[in-house]
């Protein structure tokens, strides 16, 4: 700590030194001594006295025969205790107010001369010295600061693990509740046969849902099912009349003289829980393909062209994508987009609002620094932390994940980081119009919605498949 009085600087140094140098109690004690000792020391050398108005002029000062002589400056010019000494050099007053040297330069010709011949290396937009000093200020301050530091790097990285692992994937372990009164509901035994036979079809095409999407229950009647459905301890009930295998041989025999009766018993009735609407969609589908499986399996055992079975409709391969797309691989563009953009005005938005509150812009003014030099400081700092954002983002999604990257890997760097680099002029734009990093965070969070849905952040497909 430093000590001041009458703006001296009477003592530097760390607090228990001071108490210890000299035998105090407390820091008012030590200031009180000092203070003291300053009063006799100025007293004992008994030092001329000489009030000056406020704006002092060293030019106006009378030098005379007392160029070694301090000029004490009393509390009654404004300025308390200001020592001010002779130069030795030999100045000239004119009639600016202007020194000169013996040579008849002044001294500002001479400062500005220095500071040309010293800016030879600068561009004319700013000075080496004062990128350096700004962009040395804005890392130290991320660089101490953890929570920031946390929120930079670690956040992107959770936040791209969160959503590969959550999002995306089919869903397994869905409860179904089955009705199914051709099987022995006493011994709940239902055969299923991997021969040319056509008894239990019911049972073999239950045997054909995947295991690991679909866990079966079984219900003794259609009621007690849907009211399972309903109290939400399964997703669907699926129901098989008692002559569901005989209906369903007389259908594929009859064909067209069917009769109502006949298809009416060869149904199978589903209800499902759509409230869910992803997890319904999946079990419609899987109930579907189950069923073209079982019947191309039934065909097939008993020497029958299994093509039958299937729907006249034929998909060849797409010209983009897969024939099994992957909700993942859609949505991860957007969500890469998202995270670099938003993280980007969260870390801009505040950057301004805080310097400007603690001061710091104010002495970033006095020092001669320009609000382009200021802006500049700051792009350079948010553009290495979002290289650093982007490179976490991309090796976690492609290569930790596998999500599928079909395009160039050059071009997906170059969007993303031209994503971020919007988000910070955006975030620059809301550090200047809020005065409050708390109405600057409203801001920012208001426009997260109506920027994630007019954008088409989620429309960017072709480069990731």
């Amino acid at each position: 700590i430093g000590l001041m009085r009458s703006g001296r600087l009477l003592a530097e140094e760390s607090p228990q030194v001071l108490l210890q140098t000299y035998g105090c109690q407390s820091l008012e004690e030590v200031f009180l001594k000092l203070s003291r000792k300053q009063g006799n020391d100025a007293t004992a050398n008994n030092v001329p006295e000489v009030n000056i108005a406020n704006n002092i002029s060293l030019a106006t000062l009378q030098w005379g025969n007392k160029k070694d002589e301090p000029v004490y400056v009393t509390e009654e010019s404004g300025v308390v205790g200001l020592m001010f000494h002779q130069s030795k050099e030999i100045l000239i007053q004119d009639h600016s107010n202007g020194h000169y040297d013996p040579n008849g330069k002044s001294v500002m010709m001479i400062e500005q001369e220095d500071d040309n011949s010293s800016c030879g290396d600068c561009c004319p937009l700013t000075t080496k010295g004062k990128t350096k000093a700004l962009l040395q200020k804005n890392f130290l301050r991320m660089w101490r600061n953890v929570g920031v530091m946390l929120f930079i790097f670690a956040l992107p990285v959770m936040q791209v693990i969160l959503f590969c692992l959550a999002i995306g994937r089919d869903p397994t372990g869905l409860h179904l509740a089955i009705v199914n009164q051709e099987m022995d509901w006493a011994t709940k035994a239902c055969p299923v046969l991997s021969n040319c036979s056509f008894t239990h079809l019911s049972c073999r095409y239950l045997n054909s849902l995947p295991n690991d999407t679909i866990i079966k229950d079984y219900y003794p009647d259609p009621e007690s099912a849907i009211n399972a459905v309903r109290v939400g301890d399964a997703w669907g009930a699926l129901y098989f009349t008692d002559n569901f295998t005989d209906a369903l041989v007389a259908r594929m025999v009859l064909g067209r003289d069917a009769d109502e009766e006949t298809l009416d018993q060869s149904e199978i009735r589903v209800w499902l829980d759509m409230s869910n609407q992803q997890i319904g969609l999946m079990l419609n589908r899987d109930l579907q393909l189950s069923y073209r499986d079982f019947a191309q399996d039934l065909l097939s055992t008993c020497d029958q062209n299994p093509k039958i079975a299937d729907i006249p409709i034929q998909f060849k391969e797409p010209i983009y994508g897969s024939n099994d797309p992957s909700f993942t691989d859609f949505v991860a563009p957007g969500v890469i987009l998202t995270i670099v953009f938003f993280l980007a005005v969260a870390l801009t938005s505040s950057a301004l609002i805080i310097e400007r509150m603690e001061g710091l812009l104010d002495r970033s003014w006095v020092a001669g620094v320009t609000p382009l030099e200021i802006l500049f400081s700051h792009v350079i700092t948010q553009f290495v932390v979002m290289c650093g954002q982007t490179a976490l983002v991309l090796i976690f999604m492609i290569f930790v994940f596998g999500v599928e990257c079909k395009g160039d890997l050059l071009l997906v760097i170059i969007l993303t980081i031209l994503q971020g680099l919007c988000g910070m002029c955006f975030g620059f734009v809301i550090s200047a119009i809020c005065e409050l990093e708390r109405n600057a965070i409203q801001l920012a969070l208001g426009s997260f919605y109506p920027t994630l849905l007019l954008s088409g952040k989620y429309h960017i497909r072709p480069l990731f498949g």
